[in-house]
């Protein structure tokens, strides 16, 4: 969810009728939403088919109660049956006016979080016909070209295992798909496919998931340890009990969501509302950004807060 959202210019924030407003999930997704700062929203109230009158009208008051003072608090509640395909003329018209497309700057270095990434060569495939490997995912800046050389970071882990480093991989686009077939250039909106010369073996099963791709020599260091400005929530999302966040302790566990790298860290320093963080696997970050930070609490990660990079 936080690397789906991470990513994305606006959203359609689906809420079922025929429930109970707002459920645990309800509330995880829209901190998550304020989280990486998406107010391009749009609620829609799903479902209406399968409820009376009435009861679609108290869920109506109970979408706008718990949106009130959230990033959506000015988005239209739009009533659908998607089953049916009720209202879906107005629910188009509700995204082409609350989600425009954002002018785009091609003149800055362009990058990409990598979400996917793949071997496309069947087995048994000779070696002289192996294709590269290809990672998938979205451009959030910027324009790829096919033949330019990119590199990717944190990259790939490198070393013994009592002293484990990463090191970038450098590569070169060689095909670029989007939507229904190839492309001469990939820029921000929809999904995107990248082929490079990579050995396969490194992108196969999500191997590179969590990296960051950008033309070479222009994206920021890897970091290994963070030191965040923690916003911490007042009670802990995706808990029916809604449990009190406490702050955070040294030597505490923690996981991290930066873009679409999912990390795990030790807190090495806890001071009013500056933790710094010593992380298993490093991530590749402006300074700025946002991190989703999760606590263990019973048998789960729940999310309790965001840091901004220092």
């Amino acid at each position: 969810m936080l690397s789906g959202a991470a990513i994305m210019d606006g959203s359609l924030f689906v809420i079922s009728a025929n429930v109970k407003c707002p459920q645990a999930q309800d509330r995880e997704h829209m901190l998550a939403a304020q989280m990486v700062g998406l107010r391009k929203m749009v609620v829609v109230q799903n479902k209406i088919d399968v409820v009376d009158r009435a009861r679609a009208k108290v869920n109506y008051q109970e979408i706008r109660e718990f949106t009130k003072d959230t990033v959506a608090g000015d988005a239209p509640v739009i009533p659908v049956s998607a089953q049916h395909k009720l209202n879906m003329d107005v629910l188009i018209a509700a995204i082409q006016e609350k989600i425009p497309t954002p002018k785009r700057d091609s003149s800055i270095a362009p990058r990409m979080s990598i979400l996917r990434s793949f071997d496309v060569n069947k087995p048994g495939t000779e070696v002289d016909d192996l294709l590269g490997g290809v990672v998938g995912g979205s451009v959030v800046q910027g324009v790829f070209k096919r033949g330019e050389e990119i590199e990717i970071k944190p990259g790939i882990k490198v070393g013994e295992s009592n002293r484990v480093t990463y090191e970038r991989l450098v590569a070169n686009v060689e095909t670029l798909q989007a939507g229904d077939g190839e492309v001469k250039q990939a820029m921000p909106g929809g999904l995107v496919a990248v082929g490079t010369d990579l050995d396969p073996s490194i992108t196969k099963s999500d191997g590179l998931v969590g990296n960051v791709l950008g033309r070479s020599g222009t994206l920021p260091d890897i970091l290994e340890k963070v030191s965040l400005d923690v916003d911490l929530f007042e009670r802990a999302v995706g808990t029916e009990q809604l449990v009190p966040v406490q702050k955070i302790k040294m030597n505490e566990p923690l996981v991290l969501n930066a873009g679409t790298a999912v990390t795990s860290g030790l807190v090495v320093s806890a001071r009013e509302d500056i933790a710094d963080v010593q992380l298993k696997k490093p991530i590749c970050a402006d300074p700025g950004s946002k991190v989703a930070l999760s606590r263990r609490i019973g048998e789960s990660w729940r999310l309790i807060g965001f840091g901004t990079i220092r």
